[in-house]
């Protein structure tokens, strides 16, 4: 560890001569993010220290102008509502189309998009590609109609810098025609956490706006080790990617066909989605409602026999197989997986949570994030407008975003997940919610 500490240190460098820099690249960085950008087909990739967070931030603040609309999931991260309020934009929501059984969200389908693109003539159109439980959209037929509409289309895809490796996978966004994307090279790719990659698929006025917003939004320090690390993943990427990800898919396809024989498990597949979705079969989604367990209880179970899941929620776990699990961690997965299916209660789930209350929306989310604002008990919140975003996390789907009313319907919403002891984020430690100020 001592001698692993002194190598890592010696390269934690700054922008010394010939080392380059992040924000007016010109020498090394400049290659390596045009080996990156040919590797990822991309026209221009930019290298990102402070995660996904930071390029979804950047093409909202820097494409965008107070006012303008976006079209959304309601299942988006955080960082795309902190990106919101930073550009001062106007989220349109539209509806996703759950996976039955399951209670996972599967994005909103084309034809629901459509309708809202003539209603609202959103100036872009932000898809999750794929989203925490793997599923992919239509992107193909969705860029055309946003490019007929006048409009962009950006990818989160976060989950998704693996796509390219693999023909059983999903195809990456920007092959389907999106117009940016945004990759957490960390999450399977093997970068250091925070490095990430923001593509593009013009350059011109469109590079150099998202240039400026990177440069007002990342650190002025920005780590060498994170950029060594998103150069070295994308060597490795370019020289052993698809046989790395060939072994993944490989161990995953044998994890989920155990699973599936163990009773009471349900393992999500590509015949559970709505036409025209795509999976990752990376993503190993648990359904655990046979057995009588939450999601959450589930996953609990697991940690305690030594397995850490990538995440839970009300129905479901998730795993991950990466190009670095050994054979020998599924084997165990799969055998944990058995023991806690076993010991379940074994009467079918029932009590979930409803699906998310439909909120109206009374001011933009930068207005209210910059209004003065007040803590009161979640109890007495109907009828005030919140200041923050509240969401049961993990998966993290905002049941408020700022600027949107508090209803009676949400507040029970919330009341019941606390009363469950559901991971609620957004609230105070007492449970008190933020609004603004009347």
């Amino acid at each position: 560890m001592r001698r692993l500490a002194r190598g890592l240190l010696t390269r934690d460098l700054t922008e010394l001569p010939g080392l380059d820099d992040l924000h007016r690249p010109h020498g090394p960085i400049a290659a390596a993010q045009r080996l990156a950008a040919e590797l990822f087909g991309a026209a221009a990739t930019f290298f990102l220290v402070n995660g996904s967070t930071v390029g979804l931030q950047a093409l909202l603040l820097g494409l965008l102008q107070p006012g303008d609309r976006v079209l959304l999931p309601r299942h988006v991260h955080r960082a795309v509502v902190g990106g919101l309020v930073l550009a001062g934009a106007e989220p349109v929501f539209v509806e996703d189309e759950p996976v039955p059984g399951f209670d996972v969200p599967a994005g909103p389908p084309v034809a629901r998009v459509a309708r809202e693109l003539a209603a609202a003539k959103p100036k872009a159109v932000l898809v999750l590609h794929p989203n925490y439980y793997g599923i992919t959209g239509e992107i193909g037929p969705l860029a055309a109609l946003v490019h007929a509409a006048g409009g962009v289309l950006w990818a989160d895809e976060a989950h998704g810098a693996h796509l390219p490796f693999h023909g059983s996978f999903p195809p990456p966004a920007l092959k389907e025609g999106a117009d940016a994307s945004v990759q957490s090279l960390h999450k399977l790719g093997g970068a250091l956490t925070q490095a990430a990659l923001l593509h593009l698929r013009g350059t011109g006025e469109t590079y150099r706006r998202v240039a400026s917003a990177l440069r007002l939004l990342q650190t002025s320090s920005p780590s060498y080790l994170l950029l060594f690390s998103l150069d070295l993943v994308r060597r490795e990427l370019a020289l052993r990617g698809r046989d790395m990800f060939a072994r993944a898919a490989a161990r995953a396809h044998e994890a989920r066909a155990a699973l599936r024989r163990i009773p009471g498990i349900d393992v999500l597949e590509l015949e559970h989605l709505p036409p025209g979705r795509g999976l990752d079969p990376l993503k190993v989604v648990v359904n655990w409602r046979e057995t009588g367990l939450s999601g959450y209880a589930a996953a609990a179970r697991l940690r305690r026999l030594g397995v850490q899941v990538e995440m839970a929620d009300a129905a479901n776990t998730v795993a991950v197989v990466g190009p670095g699990t050994p054979a020998a961690a599924v084997r165990r997965f799969v055998r944990s997986v058995r023991e806690v299916a076993r010991r379940a209660p074994g009467k079918r789930l029932t009590a979930l949570l409803p699906g998310l209350p439909r909120v109206p929306r009374a001011m933009a989310p930068r207005d209210a994030w910059l209004a003065g604002r007040e803590t009161v008990p979640l109890e007495r919140a109907a009828g005030r407008v919140a200041a923050e975003t509240v969401a049961v996390t993990p998966p993290g789907t905002p049941v408020l975003v700022p600027g949107e009313q508090i209803t009676h319907e949400v507040v029970a919403y919330l009341l019941e997940a606390r009363s469950r002891g559901w991971p609620v984020a957004g609230l105070n430690e007492d449970g008190a919610v933020q609004v603004v100020r009347e």
